[in-house]
Parts: C-alpha cells; sequence; structure tokens
C-alpha cells in the first residue's frame, strides 16, 4: 500500500519505484537506457514516469527533443528524489553505506593547482562516496541543467537559485600565440593586449571586454564556446586570451605561452550548488575544499 496526493492511503499512490525511475531517466536522458538499466520495458518506464508527472501535477522531463532534458520543474525534483531514495535506502540497509557518487562539475581548470590534493583526500577519507570529477562547457558547469549535484565556476555568477562561497581567488594570465611579439615580455598589461584581437570563450569563460577600462577597450573580439577553441584561435595566431593563472597549468598547449598580467584583478573561485535540497556529502566537501586551500598555501607561503 502507498500513500497518495492527498496523505490518505490509495493502494494506488507513488512509491519508491516512481522515484527510481524518474532519476534513471534523468540520469541517462534517455527512456529506452533507463529502462535498461532498471530492467524494466520502455513501455513500464513511461509509464511510470507519467504518473508520477500526474501526482505532482507538473511535468518533470521535457519531451520535445531525442535527449531528454529536465525541466525546471524536474531539476529542482531530482534532488528531492535522490535524497528520498538513499535515505529509503540507507534505511533498509542500517549496515552499509550506498555509494551515491557526489558529482562535480567544472568548465576547464576545476580547483586549479588544488585539484589533484583535492580528489586525493576525498579518496582518503570518504571512500564509500566518490567524488566524480566532470568538465561540462557551461556558465555553471551543468549544475543550473542539474547535470551536477555542485561545481566549481570563475567569476561571479548571476544565475538564479544558486548558493556560492568563495574558495580562493587567483590571478589572470595573458594566453599569447608562442612565435608572437608579446610572447617575448615577461610580463604583460591590460593595454599591452588593447590592439590586439581578443579571444573570447562566451559560453564557459568570465572574461568580457569590461574586464578593461573605457575608453581603452580591444577594438576587435572572436567569439568561441569552449576552451579548446579558445587555445587553438590563439595558438593560430588569431587573438589573444585572458584567463585565470590554473588555465596556465591545467591546460598547456605548445602554440600558446601564458604570461602574467600585472593590472589585472583578480579571478574569484568558487563552490556552487543549488538552493535546494542536495547530496548530503555536499558539507563535508566545502569544508575540505576550504582545508586543501589553507594547509596548501599554508605550505608553500
Amino acid at each position: 500500500m502507498s500513500i497518495g496526493h492527498s496523505g490518505e492511503s490509495t493502494g494506488r499512490g507513488i512509491e519508491v519505484r516512481h522515484l527510481r525511475a524518474f532519476l534513471a531517466v534523468a540520469d541517462e536522458g534517455n527512456v529506452t537506457r533507463a529502462a535498461t538499466r532498471l530492467h524494466l520495458t520502455q513501455p513500464a518506464v513511461s509509464r511510470t514516469l507519467a504518473a508520477l508527472e500526474r501526482h505532482l501535477g507538473t511535468r518533470l522531463v521535457d519531451r520535445s527533443t531525442h535527449h531528454l532534458a529536465l525541466t525546471p520543474e524536474g531539476v529542482v525534483f531530482r534532488d528531492r528524489a535522490a535524497a528520498a531514495v538513499a535515505a529509503f535506502d540507507e534505511a533498509l540497509d542500517p549496515g552499509g553505506l550506498r555509494r551515491w557518487p557526489l558529482r562535480l562539475g567544472h568548465a576547464w581548470s576545476a580547483f586549479g593547482p588544488y585539484t589533484t590534493p583535492l580528489l586525493r583526500r576525498w579518496q582518503e577519507r570518504y571512500p564509500q562516496t566518490p567524488l566524480e570529477l566532470l568538465r561540462i562547457d557551461d556558465r555553471t558547469a551543468g549544475l543550473t541543467r542539474g547535470e551536477v549535484d555542485a561545481a566549481l565556476l570563475r567569476g561571479p555568477v548571476e544565475a538564479p537559485g544558486l548558493v556560492t562561497e568563495v574558495l580562493f581567488e587567483e590571478d589572470r594570465v595573458a594566453a599569447v600565440a608562442t612565435d608572437g611579439p608579446l610572447a617575448a615580455r615577461a610580463m604583460l598589461r591590460l593595454d599591452d593586449l588593447r590592439g590586439e584581437t581578443v579571444v573570447l570563450n562566451t559560453v564557459s569563460g568570465t572574461t568580457t571586454v569590461e574586464l578593461w577600462p573605457p575608453g581603452g577597450r580591444p577594438a576587435a573580439t572572436l567569439t568561441v564556446a569552449n576552451t579548446d577553441d579558445w587555445l587553438a584561435a590563439i595558438a593560430a595566431g588569431r587573438g589573444v586570451g585572458v584567463s585565470g593563472a590554473s588555465t596556465a597549468s591545467m591546460h598547456p598547449h605548445p602554440g600558446v605561452a601564458y604570461r602574467p598580467l600585472a593590472d589585472a584583478p583578480p579571478v574569484p573561485v568558487l563552490l556552487a550548488r543549488r538552493d535546494a535540497p542536495g547530496h548530503p556529502a555536499l558539507p563535508i566537501l566545502l569544508a575540505l575544499a576550504h582545508e586543501v586551500v589553507a594547509h596548501d598555501r599554508g605550505a608553500t607561503g
């Protein structure tokens, strides 16, 4: 027997299997793959998902594309469903810890120099909860689309429904072609780049022409959609770029030289999560991230 929307016993209400079906569809982005994962038929999963949506009175999944996407309501509900299923499983198996991965997104440079220490310490202390680091070329690294539980982001983030906390700040660097005249300089200033075409990653990057003072902004820009195209354009001599210092170590390129940018403000590195119930290990992740930064800066200070 199960409980209906009104709270009364209906015998045909929502059960944990409805939540599992929804979570499988959300993870796989495809009803057929979700059915395979659940060892069910595709029609059975479709009916289960439809029943859940009728119960809630809202669409959870956008079916207008081949690759199913969550609606805004589905994104919110995913965290709640995952938490409910995890609590149910733990209640039935209190002696075991369910391996519920914590998905950490990033757009290009992860946690910079602290990436490896963070992953190593997490594995040492919390091996029962896998920490999955996922690169997603999106301004919020998939967070607003529900693809990750938290994200390492750079620069101000104005997406609604997110909670952010600054972990550290990193200096900015200029990225120039190794065979160009600017590569011969040990340090550059924003004004040195003003006469160049500036390559801007408008999808996941943090640099805009507003980085330069009014009246001294670059006359020409070239837009790209990801870090790989950004590097290729700079290496080909099509323009110059500006990024956080972590890019130099995380994305070395034989055709790109990175130089300190003396007068550019630092870029904040943030840990972001949705302002809703989420993965129970998120507070642990935040505390460990702060610990790693404090320890490594103390060791090098």
